[in-house]
């Protein structure tokens, strides 16, 4: 398998992108955490097939594979690592880089990425462009719509 036979990656995160923020309506949950009952279950299959290979790159951790992929009828997924101490206000004062960003260019080490979240700023595509050798699209999700089909359609233009 050459290079160009790879998949590129897909980073996920899931509360704004897959567990929106706006006012709904949402339907009632059973769950303790009623954020679940935001979660719809049709993105997993978009998900699935969207040409990508998926990594959970949430705060979320083990958890997204045990309480989020289950709902949305995705397989258990790789993660990122995150480093032991991410600043509290998630862009850790260098230069409004979020702290994740570095994360995901470690872990996709060149391979072309897309990261899909709802924190994604101007700041985070210029140290990415200026960090990884692989192509990269940091495509920033409305919280307060969740993922949409404009987005899979921007997902889409760029593979």
């Amino acid at each position: 398998m050459t290079g160009h036979d790879v998949r590129p990656l897909l980073f996920l995160d899931v509360d704004g992108p897959l567990i929106p923020f706006g006012a709904g309506p949402y339907p009632r949950g059973t769950d303790p955490n009623p954020l679940l009952a935001r979660l719809d279950p049709a993105l997993g299959p978009l998900l699935a097939d969207s040409g990508f290979d998926l990594v959970w790159a949430t705060t979320w951790m083990a958890d997204a594979n045990e309480v989020i992929a289950p709902r949305l009828g995705l397989p258990e997924l790789p993660l990122v690592h995150w480093p032991e101490q991410p600043e509290a206000d998630g862009w850790g004062g260098r230069g409004g880089v979020h702290w994740k960003t570095p994360a995901l260019c470690a872990h996709a080490a060149g391979r072309d990425f897309v990261w899909l979240d709802d924190e994604i700023t101007d700041a985070d595509r210029v140290w990415t462009a200026a960090h990884h050798r692989g192509r990269a699209l940091l495509h920033r999700v409305d919280p307060g719509v969740g993922l949409t089909g404009a987005d899979f359609a921007a997902l889409s233009a760029w593979l």
